[in-house]
């Protein structure tokens, strides 16, 4: 088990395979901690990943277990993601999914960027 309680990394995953080369994606923004490329099956008109460089399974795996370096790095990453999308304007969404109760498909830690139109309420209101 990883430090979060999931299972430990796969480097079989997909993320790591597109890190790897071994997958070709539709890059947006890469750096020396991070890579954003479009989603394949986009949610809104302006869909990226942003995935760190380095075998982290969460963000509670990512936050717990990456260097400082590594983590302003990403986060910086994800900024001029959406500064190179053109979304800092109207305004982006950005989401991350935990284990599978949240979703999360790929266990790589990732972030989604989502824009390009106006994008609702993410949960309802609680009454």
């Amino acid at each position: 088990m990883s430090v979060t309680g999931l299972p430990p990394y796969d480097e079989g995953n997909i993320f790591a395979r597109i890190l790897r080369g071994e997958i070709p994606c539709k890059k947006v923004h890469e750096d020396s901690w991070a890579l954003a490329f479009h989603d394949i099956h986009p949610q809104a008109p302006v869909h990226v990943l942003v995935i760190p460089k380095g075998p982290y399974v969460s963000a509670a795996d990512f936050h717990a277990s990456a260097p400082a370096e590594l983590i302003a790095g990403f986060w910086r990453a994800v900024s001029a993601t959406a500064k190179a999308l053109g979304l800092e304007e109207g305004g982006y969404r950005i989401l991350a999914n935990m284990g599978a109760d949240a979703g999360q498909e790929v266990p790589h830690f990732h972030v989604h960027i989502f824009g390009g139109r106006p994008l609702g309420r993410m949960v309802p209101a609680a009454h």
